[in-house]
């Protein structure tokens, strides 16, 4: 499995394009479709469909265009399969005043479903705190942690379903896996999931 860092050009937040032989999935669609397609296309890969870490508006940008664009399902844990719809929810309002809505995912995932990309597969693991749906996902080499953990702190737990507490168990959760595993956040650089996770105890 290879990954992709794709350029955030918007509000700061990483896209991911995850890939193995022909096949990709795209993760947290915050870039313009011009600049996925792109990369997909010096990748050589096509592109199955899109898995979110979770319900925020940051992470959605392109979310509706690019599945309009491609023709592809989204993917996103049950538990903030509602936040796609709700502009209150997603956080958009919360920002802005007004309310920023998308299309229902056509999948839904739980803890330790997995998704086959070409010959391989990603586990999604459900780590609630940042909000309640949010998730990593572990490949063999690398882990996707969203806004559940960055490379020098945590994500904030203050907005619609979020929980410090909840936080603190995935936290405890993600130390069960090898601390030499690379984390992809969903905002800033990687880093190793054992320092990340060193750094995340100031804020706990």
């Amino acid at each position: 499995m290879q990954i992709k860092v794709l350029c955030p050009y918007s509000f700061g937040a990483n896209t991911y394009l995850i890939h193995s032989g022909s096949c990709a999935y795209v993760v947290d669609p915050a870039v313009s479709v011009a600049a996925i397609t792109s990369a997909a296309a010096e990748l050589d890969v096509c592109i199955k469909g899109i898995l979110l870490t979770h319900g925020h508006f940051d992470h959605t940008i392109s979310l509706d265009t690019l599945r309009k664009a491609l023709d592809i399902p989204a993917f996103i844990h049950e538990e903030d399969a509602v936040m796609l719809t709700d502009g209150r929810k997603n956080a958009y309002y919360d920002f802005y005043g007004k309310e920023c809505k998308y299309s229902p995912a056509e999948n839904i995932f739980s803890d330790n479903d997995m998704i086959t990309v070409g010959d391989e597969k990603i586990r999604i693991i459900h780590t609630p705190g940042h909000s309640g749906g949010s998730v990593c996902m572990l490949a063999d080499e690398f882990m996707i942690t969203g806004d559940t953990l960055f490379a020098e702190s945590i994500g904030r737990c203050d907005l619609w379903s979020g929980s410090q507490a909840l936080m603190k168990s995935s936290l405890e959760r993600l130390r069960t896996f090898s601390p030499n595993l690379t984390i992809y956040p969903g905002h800033g650089m990687p880093s190793s999931l054992g320092n990340a996770l060193d750094n995340s105890l100031y804020y706990l």
